[in-house]
């Protein structure tokens, strides 16, 4: 019969104050890992992560909108967070999170949210630009080169395949999984408009 760690409660609030997850699951996975501190962190992001994927089907109808302004009014920023709840809504770490976006969208300036919001008919259009750009190569490879250049342009122009601006290797839709699984509550980046002056 196999006996459980004992966990120390001091290390369980440790792991808490880490990862923001609930008391009982982070003594689970204090009790999975043995005991080890830096492996329990590891099986609750595995997990929160997961349980992000779950919550993305939650409504959102909480949030907020919030505004940047840069360059000494040269460039300004409109986004639309929304979250389950007033509760999250009110909460310093999911608006520093919204900040974080507006400072992103900024300096990246992306075109779109999501890849499904870019027009059918561009997407065919750059896909033909691809194909035209590598015909000689043969047949079977054209279509992954086409693909992997469309992925390139996605990470371009879509806010949510783009790599954060302070840190590049992470990307804002893993930002935005992160943030759900911090939070526990379905986070939709909804809209955004940036303005720049100058531009049409």
């Amino acid at each position: 019969m196999s006996t459980k760690t004992a966990i120390d409660p001091q290390v369980v609030k440790q792991l808490r104050e880490k990862t923001n997850a609930g008391m009982m699951d982070c003594k689970r996975a204090l009790e999975e890992a043995g005991g080890d501190l830096a492996k329990a962190e590891t099986i609750l992001r595995t997990k929160g992560i997961a349980s992000a994927s779950k919550k993305a089907s939650r409504a959102t109808k909480e949030g907020i909108v919030a505004s940047y302004i840069h360059l000494q009014g040269k460039v300004g920023v409109l986004v639309e967070v929304n979250c389950e709840t007033d509760f999250v809504a009110k909460n310093e770490n999911f608006r520093s999170f919204v900040k974080d976006i507006t400072l992103h969208i900024a300096a990246a300036i992306p075109t779109y949210v999501s890849r499904e919001d870019v027009p059918a008919t561009l997407v065919e259009s750059e896909r033909e630009i691809y194909k035209a750009q590598v015909k000689d190569k043969p047949a079977n490879v054209v279509e992954k080169i086409v693909e992997g250049k469309l992925d390139k342009y996605y990470s371009t122009v879509c806010l949510l395949e783009q790599g954060f601006i302070k840190n590049p290797d992470v990307a804002i839709k893993d930002l935005l999984s992160a943030k759900i699984a911090e939070l526990g509550e379905n986070i939709v980046i909804r809209r955004f408009t940036r303005y720049s002056v100058g531009e049409v």
